[in-house]
């Protein structure tokens, strides 16, 4: 048996399985808790679809049948060489009819008052359960082993695999969600369609007036975008001034300011903002101090972009780092080396060497730093007074008084833009160079030293920047044990009694209030993080190394659901996973896949920007000597980026928790998360629990942050150095 007919056993055995054991329609206490295994005989919704089909009289589901049929037969009566094209077309025919079904075959009957004039009254149907979904899948890699059969990709069934997936996935989860949500912006109260909505509010002057150049107030969207690029410089600047002190000076404190550079990351954004209110507000600490020793009025010079910049900084800081110092560690010693042999002074090195080499890394840190700025909610929610920012305007253009979906989609589709033309930018100032540092040769060389002139500056700053951020968290830590954050400053453990609360009598019992969030953010945590590293360097691995036609699209496809902000994917996924076909409300899946699909792109990003050090003749030796492309990525490139692997896994974890946006929509009383918890305590002026809860929070993340740095390891692109007695060491390459 050969390697194309092994792998289309194993994908109609599993279609096979589909329809005989799975329910087709969704299981409403969920497919894997097993529940349902004892009603299956007596509970028509719970049969498998071949059950649907042939006894409870659903003909919709025949084609799904025969087309499963049909390639079962081309398995037994063609060879590999003879059924691509045929493959093909069973694969498309079969998501196109679970698509059209899907959509047109609702709760009640037919969606459409026209189908139900052509082909008469038919029963109304559940939402897809585990049977359709793996039935789907199968029908997608049956067309991709086809077009692998017929020398798609030189054949290669793993890249067609992979890509077939990320398609369908991001179709389901992005454009399909966003379909949903602007197809309500042209739909009037009763159903019927205008265009009035979008028409009034395309050219609303509180969204592009420029009224700030002659002295007023800008429109919204050019205030929006004046702050995300003051946020992109500033956190790009200070990831690199971080990354420079971790890898390039001789600063004693490294590690303790690798600390304080993840720390903002992992706090809610808002409990930022209440710590720079209580600190730089009208009433802050910091701000009555400056003024009884300068007799300035300070006022309320905080609320607005200047607040919001300020808790940007803080909070997206940490995240530049994360994918600026894999590429600043990166960078070949030996070009270093090369440089200063031949002259070069320390300041040159750097600025003509070292600073061209990190161009992928910075690019990608700009665009990110662009891209969060515009999609943040919190900071601007807490500290925007009345200069709000295109996130909140949608939200409130949602959920306040206007409830005028027509605008929350027009500017949508105005961040939208705007962050796809950084995107765009971004891609047209790195075409046509080559990063790659990092070759098969083993390098034993050491990094170079910053210059004077370059190192005191960096190190300043560095300091500078952790001392005011240590000043913010020693504001949230104080709030935690004191009676009223501001008033009263008596000492108490009251807060964390209340939050995590434990009885021992009778056995251990978890008494707290905010343990039931606390278990549930965890676990889909813990296993949204996995997944979204996983799909992200996948991802990236296929952009980078591979051409196929429509890259340039899907890599615009898969930024869509960052830059979008994270009311409007909530609320878009409420309005298309609300109702058939897709019905994923109140349950952790719906949570997993915002999470997956919102915070991938960093991933994406990350291991773009670490793969263009790579060279691709790393690829091709393995490729030579036998390896297929998925045991080339698992044995060759996966250990070369391991610091991407973290950023990524870090990343994903860390904004599961800290998560408001789009998670406020998406909770349930069954899936509470704590980020929805606390902002419940705040709004009840629960001061004290919300930060105690945090402050747990962050203690939680620092936690688990270490374990995935032991459990992922560190890269090794260089001779290990061990010691003088040691000069014959054998090189150690990756």
């Amino acid at each position: 048996m050969n390697t194309d007919n092994r792998r289309l056993d194993m994908i109609l055995a599993a279609g096979v399985f589909a329809l005989l054991v799975l329910p087709w329609y969704r299981v409403r206490q969920g497919l894997f808790s097993l529940d349902w295994i004892g009603d299956v005989v007596g509970t028509e919704k719970l049969w498998p679809g071949l059950f649907q089909a042939l006894i409870a009289g659903r003909w919709q589901l025949w084609p799904v049948l025969g087309l499963l049929a049909a390639a079962v037969l081309l398995r037994t009566t063609r060879a590999p060489g003879a059924r691509g094209r045929a493959l093909i077309g069973i694969g498309l025919a079969g998501l196109a009819w679970l698509l059209v079904e899907g959509l047109s075959v609702g709760l009640r009957g037919w969606n459409w008052g026209l189908l139900e004039q052509i082909f008469g009254d038919v029963a109304g149907q559940q939402a897809f359960g585990g049977g359709a979904v793996v039935l789907g899948t199968v029908f997608a890699l049956i067309a991709a082993f086809g077009a692998a059969e017929r020398g798609a990709l030189k054949g290669d069934a793993f890249v067609l695999g992979a890509i077939t997936i990320l398609v369908l996935l991001v179709a389901v989860f992005v454009f399909y969600p966003l379909v949903s949500m602007f197809t309500g912006a042209f739909q009037d109260f009763d159903g019927s369609f205008t265009t009035e909505g979008v028409r009034s509010n395309i050219v609303d002057p509180k969204i592009w007036s420029l009224a700030c150049l002659t002295g007023g107030n800008c429109g919204v969207a050019w205030r929006t975008f004046f702050l995300a690029v003051c946020t992109a410089t500033g956190t790009t600047l200070m990831g690199l001034v971080f990354a420079l002190v971790a890898t390039r000076t001789g600063f004693p404190y490294k590690k303790s300011l690798r600390l304080l550079t993840v720390l903002p990351i992992i706090t809610p954004p808002f409990v930022v903002g209440l710590a720079l209110t209580m600190l730089l507000g009208r009433s802050g600490t910091l701000t009555q101090w400056i003024e009884m020793a300068t007799g300035w009025e300070l006022g309320r010079w905080l609320y607005g972009l200047t607040g919001i910049w300020i808790a940007q900084m803080l909070s997206f800081t940490p995240i530049s780092f994360l994918v600026l110092i894999g590429v600043v560690d990166g960078i070949s010693p030996s070009m270093e080396e090369a440089s200063q042999t031949l002259r070069s002074d320390r300041w040159r090195t750097f600025r003509k060497v070292s600073l061209p080499l990190m161009a992928p890394g910075l690019a990608n840190a700009f665009l990110i730093g662009f891209i969060e700025s515009m999609a943040d909610f919190g900071n601007p929610l807490v500290l925007g007074g009345s200069g709000g920012v295109l996130s909140t305007e949608i939200f409130f253009a949602v959920v306040g008084a206007q409830n005028d979906p027509a605008r929350a989609a027009v500017l949508a589709s105005v961040l939208l833009v705007f962050t796809l033309s950084a995107f765009l930018a971004q891609r047209l100032w790195l075409s046509g160079r080559n990063f790659a540092t990092v070759t098969g040769k083993g390098d034993g060389g050491r990094h170079a030293l910053l210059p004077r002139r370059v190192a005191w500056p960096v190190i300043t700053v560095a300091v500078a920047w952790a001392l005011f951020t240590i000043t913010v968290y020693a504001m949230i830590l104080f709030g935690g044990f004191v009676k009223v954050w501001g008033l009263d400053h008596s000492l108490t453990l009251e807060h964390y009694a209340r939050a995590f609360g434990i009885s021992l009598s009778g056995g251990l019992a978890w008494t707290g209030v905010a343990w039931d969030s606390f278990w549930t953010t965890m676990k889909i945590a813990l296993m949204a993080a996995p997944l979204t590293a996983a799909v992200g360097l996948l991802t990236a691995w296929l952009i980078v190394r591979q051409r196929f036609p429509g890259r340039a699209v899907f890599e615009f496809a898969l930024m869509m659901s960052f830059a979008i902000p994270g009311t409007v994917i909530g609320i878009s996924y409420i309005m298309a996973f609300n109702l058939p076909p897709l019905q994923m409300t109140g349950t952790a899946a719906i949570l997993i896949a915002c999470f997956v699909f919102r915070n991938m792109p960093v991933g994406v990003r990350g291991g773009v920007a670490a793969m263009a050090q790579l060279d691709g003749s790393l690829d091709e030796a393995s490729l030579t000597l036998g390896a297929g492309s998925g045991r080339t990525m698992r044995k060759v490139i996966l250990p070369l980026m391991r610091p991407a692997i973290l950023a990524a896994l870090v990343y994903s974890f860390v904004r599961a928790i800290t998560s408001i946006s789009a998670v406020i929509f998406l909770v349930s009383a069954k899936y509470n998360m704590a980020t929805a918890y606390i902002v419940g305590l705040v709004e009840n002026g629960e001061y004290g629990i919300a930060i105690a809860y945090s402050s747990v929070l962050i203690l939680v993340m620092i936690t688990v942050i270490g374990g995935f740095q032991l459990l992922v390891g560190d890269r090794r692109i260089r001779r290990q150095d061990h010691g003088p007695k040691a000069p014959a060491a054998k090189e150690r390459t990756a």
